[in-house]
């Protein structure tokens, strides 16, 4: 199948370029406050983080929806401000809620997206079908979207992202809402995209297992800035050790442990949580440290390191805890709008 993105030959220019980017609304609402980063050609890169943090609104700035406050962007060493026309014509973009019309067909509904893409008339078939076909949604091509499943629908999004052959391609949650089943068939289709034409994407996702699986790095947000940024395996590398997790039979206000015995990074009343360089060792002097202070040990657990952690020490907050109402909501969306 020819299927041509245009990112066979790759230079040195950086496919996304952010320095200091921000974006005020009304009422000096800082959505991105000041932040960072560049993107290589070729990657997929992940901005990580809950509702509000501002990866949206970072998005809807390269795509040029919104314009920046201040601060400077760049896509392929091209100024968004300056060129924004030049940007979107590099630019595919899948958004976080359902962009395809459920009334029409697969085909249709490709049919007018290359038409709004001013793509030539001579080649909009053969672009249709090789979209459709590379999403493996060819025999389905003539049903009603309605008739859809969540997750092809999701990949009818990315299929129709493609007819303009984006050099970029952004997806804004891409698996938010699927079942685990439609989740891993559309991380199938991202992760083939970047291997077999080195696709340059950016994913948002809250979702820390995506975000594992994708990324060749990640930037975690927090109300609009940037944590920390680094491979998920440097990321949870720098957390460090094991987490030790001491569900106590009182509230404890304790805030601080030995040195030796580890560091508490998350207080929940008669839950603690604690990061230690080796939980094996550190599990029997934790029992006793509350011991000695009257404490109570009901049980006592040990796992290791993942981007949760990581979000916790440099966020200062879970990230799961943030983002169950939200699935909840675009699930019923999908099944909403499907048989």
């Amino acid at each position: 199948m020819s299927f041509d993105l245009g990112n066979s030959k790759m230079s040195d220019t950086a496919a996304i370029e952010a320095e200091n980017l921000t974006k005020i609304y009304r009422d000096s609402i800082r959505a991105v406050d000041g932040i960072s980063f560049s993107v290589k050609q070729g990657e997929i890169f992940g901005l990580l983080g809950p509702n509000g943090a501002g990866k949206t609104t970072t998005i809807k700035m390269m795509i040029t929806l919104t314009r920046l406050t201040s601060g400077k962007l760049h896509i392929l060493g091209v100024d968004v401000s300056e060129h924004p026309q030049e940007v979107r014509e590099m630019l595919g973009y899948v958004p976080q809620s359902i962009s395809v019309d459920v009334d029409l067909t697969a085909y249709e509904n490709l049919l007018i997206f290359a038409k709004l893409s001013y793509v030539n008339k001579k080649e909009r078939n053969e672009r249709i079908r090789n979209a459709l076909e590379y999403m493996d949604l060819s025999e389905r091509a003539n049903d009603l979207v309605k008739r859809y499943s969540g997750g092809m629908m999701r990949r009818l999004e990315i299929a129709q992202a493609l007819v303009n052959r984006p050099k970029i391609l952004l997806l804004d949650e891409p698996s938010i809402g699927l079942d685990p089943s439609s989740r891993k068939q559309v991380w199938k289709s991202i992760k083939q995209l970047n291997q077999e034409f080195g696709t340059t994407i950016l994913i948002t996702t809250h979702d820390m297992s995506e975000a594992d699986e994708l990324c060749d790095r990640i930037a975690i947000m927090s109300e609009g800035k940037i944590a920390i940024l680094g491979t998920p395996m440097d990321l949870k590398r720098d957390v460090g050790g094991d987490i030790i997790t001491a569900n106590l039979g009182s509230p404890c206000s304790v805030v601080s442990f030995p040195k030796e015995v580890g560091q508490i990074i998350n207080n929940n009343e008669k839950s603690i949580q604690i990061l230690t360089t080796n939980g094996e060792e550190a599990i029997p002097l934790i029992a006793d440290f509350f011991r000695s202070h009257g404490i109570k040990v009901e049980s006592i657990s040990i796992n290791k390191a993942n981007l949760d952690d990581v979000f916790m020490k440099y966020a200062k907050r879970r990230l799961g805890n943030n983002v169950y109402k939200n699935i909840r909501s675009t699930r019923r969306d999908f099944t909403r709008h499907s048989r």
